[in-house]
């Protein structure tokens, strides 16, 4: 197995069943996926059994987050990159070739992603459309206080998708819903920091990537749809404390190893 694609799965038993189906059609035959699922308790396990016997699963027996579900994945995984996806994402054919491609000619780099357009559900139906999705749009930076924004989001509003970002483009981070990263890095950095349970996350591997030379890009051939939602409402007090306090832990993790590169590259042009 060359690709693991992972799915971190908590208690999204109707996620699977529509959008497994899909994703499994998308994959070239050196590619696998996984679904490690974090102490379900909605019958996910059953319905993998009972509709995906030859989908590969981790019981993780409890929720370890985003954060711990993944790390204690990724243990059990032999392959040269790893996906991760969210479960609810929709994907359509073509979707990994791009990312895995670049990844091949750009040993540089040690994370990718797709473009993030938004899905929405109606009437039971998944609608998909040209509009950026929030969670990552097309790639993300922070702003001088550490906030994070997107190209094509910036606070709740989101941009349709024309073009405009079209190209690969170097980036601070790409989100967790649908990431790309080589093995090698994922050890070289110790998977995700523990700490953050969920949300943010990703922002802090890629930053620590990028700290050590690495790029992080966003391949715009690929484009995948996102719900969104799927495991903590956008109102959910847990999701709005899960943000405040894993900013200040992403820029305790970051922020003064970047002052430090920012400094000591000012005194390399100054002495030129």
């Amino acid at each position: 197995m060359r690709t693991a694609v992972v799915i971190l799965n908590w208690n999204t038993e109707t996620y699977l069943n529509a959008f497994l189906p899909p994703l499994l059609q998308s994959l070239p035959q050196d590619a696998e996926v996984i679904v490690a699922d974090n102490g379900s308790t909605d019958g996910s396990l059953s319905t993998l059994r009972r509709n995906f016997p030859q989908v590969r699963t981790i019981p993780l027996g409890q929720n370890y987050g985003f954060t711990g579900g993944y790390n204690r994945a990724m243990e059990k995984l032999d392959a040269e990159y790893f996906v991760l996806l969210n479960s609810d994402i929709l994907v359509s054919d073509g979707w990994l070739e791009p990312l895995v491609a670049h990844m091949d000619s750009h040993p540089g780099c040690a994370i990718c992603g797709p473009k993030l357009h938004a899905l929405v559900e109606e009437g039971g139906e998944y609608r998909r459309f040209d509009r950026f999705e929030y969670a990552g749009a097309a790639g993300g930076r922070l702003d001088r206080f550490g906030f994070p924004f997107c190209r094509g989001r910036v606070m709740q509003r989101t941009e349709i998708d024309t073009g405009q970002y079209d190209g690969s483009c170097n980036v601070l981070w790409v989100t967790g819903a649908c990431l790309v990263t080589r093995r090698s890095v994922w050890e070289e950095l110790g998977g995700l920091d523990d700490r953050f349970f969920a949300h943010m996350e990703e922002i802090d591997y890629c930053w620590r990537a990028a700290l050590r030379g690495y790029e992080v890009t966003v391949v715009s051939d690929s484009c995948v749809w996102h719900l969104g939602g799927g495991t903590l409402r956008p109102d959910s007090p847990f999701k709005l404390e899960l943000n405040y306090r894993n900013n200040l832990l992403l820029l305790e993790n970051n922020l003064p190893a970047t002052i430090g590169a920012f400094r000591a590259r000012i005194r390399i042009i100054t002495r030129i």
